[in-house]
């Protein structure tokens, strides 16, 4: 089972930490409120998978040791995608508008296309997800391959 290292602020190591679905719970599932987002992010990576999606990336709080996080921020592989049945089966995932609220109102977290553009000009979600938003230097974000759930 592999545990995650952490700085001294709670922040994942630089790079993509792999786990299995069993191995995200047992790191970040530690208490009820944060059981209840992995909880609404099976939700989504469930819709995700049933249209070609491989694999995600999982960031924000959730990424951290904070007690509470705020949410979940989810970059998903989109290559493979078929964006029409994800439109049939689950249209709340590519909806965002009023700021994502569905998306948080349905999940508990946002997912986002990984190659979609966050920060102008040209800095993708999957790279926009790898920087410390408050200092600018490189983080870790877990990596979990979709097989595995």
């Amino acid at each position: 089972m592999l545990m995650l290292t952490f700085d001294t602020k709670g922040i994942l190591l630089p790079g993509v930490h792999w786990l299995t679905w069993q191995e995200v719970y047992n790191n970040f599932g530690y208490n009820q409120y944060r059981r209840n987002l992995l909880f609404g992010m099976m939700i989504g990576l469930n819709s995700l998978k049933q249209v070609g999606c491989q694999e995600v990336y999982i960031d924000g709080s959730f990424a951290t040791q904070k007690q509470l996080p705020g949410d979940f921020d989810i970059c998903y592989e989109d290559s493979t995608m078929d964006f029409d049945q994800l439109e049939i089966i689950d249209p709340t995932i590519l909806s965002f508008e009023n700021l994502r609220a569905a998306q948080k109102g349905k999940y508990g977290g946002e997912f986002f296309p990984m190659t979609a553009v966050a920060a102008p000009p040209d800095i993708t979600y999957f790279e926009f997800f790898q920087i410390d938003k408050n200092t600018g230097d490189p983080k870790g974000i877990v990596g979990l391959k979709l097989a595995t759930t």
